[in-house]
């Protein structure tokens, strides 16, 4: 089926008001932007896709006044009046170095069209498997241990199957072992944020007697080498998330044996084409896969959902209700 012609490109940004402050290893977030992409193709269909950076580039390169022109001057010329394939938007876009979380809302609003036309749900366009996606809650630093333990019992009230903790140093062994006392059988890990050094192990290696499921991305943004020295200190498994921006970094952190998981955010490795290698990575390596989020609204939701569905997306996924984060105000009839 030839692709159509996009005869409109838009991009809008949207304000995001947060229910609390989020607070994690690299920061507070205390409100949240995100832009849309929307393209309409020449048979009527239309197709978004959402960048979901934050307002500065401290979790990678990006932020949304940096995407903002990134997608308008050089992403948008890709695609307007032209008759691309998401898979050709891809290639014609690897061109330009990183910049992943922008060239994500473009492609995945022509994998919107794309389903549209051949009228099959997003998920079994990329292939998925899954007809049910679990949900974790990821629980930012509070202002004391009692109120994570209180966060965490509500988010085990509303069914999420996974709780993770932020930590950073200071914040880790004391949180974590008054959440395991008080919900012994909860499926726990914890969430670093590139906040502890290779030097702080011992630190990390304290929280080995919780029975966590993972410690996510505890070292260096950008480092595998160290992950993988670290992962023979510990008995609890390493997850990398922001190490992992493409398919190739997949495979250096399997073949150096840095993680035992990855956090695959679809629009961190830039593709719904990148997750589909990964996932096959993950099958050939015994590697386990879940889908991380950027408190992305419901559009981004709907492409993470779709990257979730892939066959080795075993653990739980950070797909929450929007509720969790972010209120709006409705007026009208």
């Amino acid at each position: 089926m030839k692709s159509p012609k996009i005869i409109k490109s838009e991009l809008l940004e949207v304000a995001l008001p947060l229910t609390t402050t989020y607070t994690t290893g690299f920061g507070t977030i205390k409100d949240r932007n995100t832009l849309l992409v929307r393209l309409e193709a020449e048979d009527g269909y239309v197709g978004w896709g959402e960048a979901a950076q934050l307002k500065e580039p401290i979790y990678l390169e990006e932020w949304v006044n940096g995407s903002w022109y990134f997608i308008t001057e050089f992403l948008f010329p890709l695609v307007n009046h032209k008759s691309l394939s998401s898979a050709e938007f891809a290639s014609a876009a690897a061109h330009f170095r990183r910049n992943n979380i922008s060239k994500f809302a473009v492609e995945t609003a022509l994998w919107m069209i794309e389903a549209k036309r051949q009228k099959i749900s997003y998920a079994a366009l990329v292939g998925g498997q899954r007809t049910i996606v679990e949900s974790g809650a990821a629980i930012g630093i509070q202002k004391s241990i009692e109120a994570t333990v209180e966060v965490v019992k509500k988010k085990r009230a509303l069914g999420y199957k996974r709780m993770k903790l932020k930590v950073q140093p200071g914040w880790d062994y004391e949180v974590v072992k008054a959440v395991r006392e008080k919900f012994p059988d909860a499926v726990l890990m914890v969430d670093a944020n590139s906040s502890y050094t290779l030097a702080e192990s011992n630190r990390l290696k304290k929280l080995d007697q919780f029975g966590l499921i993972m410690i996510e991305q505890p070292l260096g943004f950008d480092d595998i080498i160290d992950h993988a020295k670290l992962a023979k200190l510990l008995t609890t498994p390493i997850c990398l998330d922001e190490s992992i921006c493409s398919v190739n970094d997949a495979c250096k952190a399997i073949e150096l044996k840095a993680c035992k998981i990855i956090n695959v955010k679809p629009a961190r490795v830039g593709s719904l084409y990148a997750a589909q290698q990964i996932n096959r990575l993950a099958r050939e390596n015994n590697i386990q896969l879940w889908c991380g989020g950027m408190l992305e609204a419901d559009l981004g939701k709907i492409a993470n959902l779709a990257a979730a569905s892939l066959s080795e997306f075993s653990l739980p996924a950070d797909i929450s209700d929007w509720r969790s984060y972010f209120w709006y105000r409705y007026s009208g009839g």
